[in-house]
């Protein structure tokens, strides 16, 4: 049996998750993509502009799992994008190392997983679920597995390629709920060989929106002997739990859940080896926590990039914590790591974190959109002409992922 929870020492978890038991011994068993074992079974959601290398590091101190990278444009890589290589690029102490690929070209796909291999990687993830307008409206991102053969013909290639490096990729439910293709993709997925899917439980219409539909992750696991992952509403770590009981799931990904809160990573590895989540951190913790996160993404991008990214991340850290509001409108000001180390050096270091936090959405959520596909794409899905382009790779970190 699961251990029971303590519920009167359960203050820092949500009532969504008050009742819920912890994980016993041999209840889950570690995530296995080709050679590769993944304990706890979590991954990093690729998140454009996000997850790169200095964030990647600072999740993977507080815990354990598989950790993507954000979207890389396989054009943009090959043309040796300046930009692009370094959003690819790693470090020695990444291991495994994880990059997810945006291609609509099988070609390009193939090649880029060849030169990834060769460059040391671990593992690759093609992008099917990009629901952005300028993406889906040129045929790509999540409108490609509404061709299944054009879907085979880019796993395939990324397959071919990647020798022993697993492939996986990563899908969302479908364009609309008329039109849904995460059936057929696990099909695809299967046939050509790929090690995993992921499904983010919304369709492209929902973006964000709404509540992810665990029961269409049960659904594909029915359906596929390959390991599925789960992603969608892992907003605490016991969610994580909930999620694998109810849809059989081989694995969960997390993405917004995560943003401003990379000791997350933390909590999961404690659920899934049975032991009660650590308390969220307070004020002055978090500050040493953003603050930590800063000088990476300084020692990586520079300064005056790493400080324009930082107002994001300033946002999400400090969400829910009182006058956070004028915090941040000093914080979004700040130009120099030293302006940001001053301003946060006269926060109440003892708040506590904020329960209305624990579950708070950061980053993109609310809207839904009519999703835009090409004239005529739904004429002939058995099409698999590569569609062109959209986008060239300066523009990738803008982009929203799957």
């Amino acid at each position: 049996m699961a251990s029971s929870p303590q519920s009167s020492g359960r203050s820092h978890v949500s009532e969504t998750n008050r009742e819920v038991a912890l994980a016993h011994a041999g209840e889950f068993e570690a995530l296995a993509l080709g050679p590769l074992r993944i304990w706890p079974p979590v991954v990093l959601a690729p998140m454009a502009g996000v997850t790169n290398y200095p964030f990647r590091a600072l999740c993977r101190e507080f815990g354990a799992g598989l950790y993507v990278s954000e979207m890389i444009t396989a054009r943009g890589y090959l043309n040796n994008n300046r930009r692009t290589v370094l959003l690819a690029s790693s470090r020695e102490d990444e291991r495994p190392r994880s990059v997810q690929i945006y291609s609509s070209d099988p070609r390009d796909a193939g090649e880029m997983v060849a030169r990834l291999v060769e460059d040391g990687v671990d593992h690759v993830d093609l992008n099917l679920g990009c629901p952005v307008r300028k993406v889906t409206a040129h045929g790509g991102g999540a409108a490609i597995p509404v061709k299944p053969k054009l879907l085979a013909h880019l796993v395939g290639a990324m397959v071919r390629n990647a020798g022993r490096v697993p492939v996986t990729i990563k899908v969302r439910k479908g364009i609309d709920a008329e039109l849904l293709t995460y059936r057929d993709a696990g099909r695809v997925a299967e046939e050509e060989g790929a090690s995993a899917i992921g499904l983010h439980a919304r369709t492209a219409a929902q973006l964000y929106s709404g509540e992810a539909d665990w029961e269409a992750i049960a659904d594909l696991k029915s359906r596929c002997s390959i390991p599925v992952l789960g992603n969608g509403d892992i907003w605490e770590s016991l969610d994580a739990l909930r999620m694998m009981r109810a849809t059989g799931c081989d694995g969960v990904i997390v993405g917004r859940g995560c943003l401003g809160r990379p000791w997350l990573f933390r909590e999961l590895a404690q659920v899934f080896d049975g032991r009660e989540p650590q308390l969220p951190p307070n004020l002055g913790e978090v500050r040493a926590v953003m603050l930590d996160h800063a000088r990476r993404l300084v020692e990586f991008f520079g300064e005056p990039t790493a400080l324009q990214q930082m107002r994001k991340w300033t946002a999400w850290y400090t969400k829910g914590f009182r006058n956070s509001a004028a915090l941040r409108e000093r914080l979004h000001q700040v130009t120099r790591l030293g302006e940001l180390e001053a301003l946060l050096a006269g926060v109440d270091a003892s708040e506590p974190f904020p329960a209305s936090a624990l579950r708070a959405h950061r980053g993109k959520s609310g809207r839904t959109q009519k999703v835009s596909l090409p004239q005529g794409y739904l004429d002939d899905r058995d099409d698999a002409t590569p569609p062109c382009e959209a986008f060239d790779a300066a523009e990738a970190e803008s982009l929203e992922g799957g």
